[in-house]
């Protein structure tokens, strides 16, 4: 039997819709926790427990629920309810075909040095406290805000909301590796020469860094997917 989502959470959550409790300020919030490896896949989405901790109709709910669906982060199955979706191999290589067309030709197309790698330094200190603190869901999210914070140098804000969606469907992935320090951990020193060679302004070295690390990536979801 599926996992129903524990709705105690997202009351804290209730403040981030302001006096406008807008279809896509409540699918902003759900994409985060998908994000954020609160809900996994297979995880049943109560209607009625998400909407009284957020304070939302009904309808407001499911216009959010329409749109995370359409972002393939959401499945409906008829008569049962909505569930977070299961993804597939064809999925995860999906999800890395684009992130190789996106990351590598943001890194690639930055532009006059320096750049502003506050967010990105960030995400690497955070991921090291994660590590430090044997919280390996943390660091694969702090491995996540990594890499938004690059695409975040593109200074572009559809490329921001495309891979926000496309992030929440690799953290979907994620929870297919039955032990997250084994696979999250050697990344985060990718992380620091990825941002070492930004820092540097040597953006030749760094996608160059940056596509190895997503070629590895994928190779190790594949291979875990295909074994479960």
């Amino acid at each position: 039997m599926a996992a129903e989502v524990d709705p105690s959470g997202l009351v804290s959550d209730r403040p981030l819709l302001g006096r406008t409790s807008t279809a896509e300020r409540v699918a902003d919030i759900l994409r985060t926790r998908i994000a954020e490896g609160y809900l996994s896949p297979g995880t049943k989405l109560s209607e009625d427990a998400i909407g009284e901790a957020l304070g939302i109709s009904r309808n407001t709910l499911r216009e959010a629920f329409r749109l995370l669906t359409h972002e393939r982060l959401l499945v409906h199955e008829l008569n049962r309810g909505v569930f977070v979706r299961v993804l597939t191999v064809y999925d995860v290589k999906d999800i890395f075909r684009v992130r190789r067309l996106i990351e590598c030709a943001a890194v690639r197309n930055l532009g006059v040095p320096p750049y502003d790698l506050t967010s990105a330094a960030a995400s690497v200190a955070e991921g090291e406290r994660a590590a430090a603190e044997g919280a390996w869901r943390d660091l694969g999210t702090a491995n996540i805000h990594f890499h938004r914070a690059i695409i975040t140098l593109t200074r572009s804000p559809r490329l921001d909301d495309l891979m926000s969606g496309l992030l929440a469907e690799l953290r979907l992935v994620f929870h297919a590796m039955e032990n997250p320090r084994e696979f999250h951990e050697p990344y985060l020193a990718r992380n620091r020469e990825i941002l070492a060679a930004l820092e540097a302004a040597d953006r030749v070295k760094a996608e160059l860094l940056l596509a190895s690390y997503l070629d590895d990536a994928e190779t190790e979801l594949v291979r875990s997917y295909s074994e479960r």
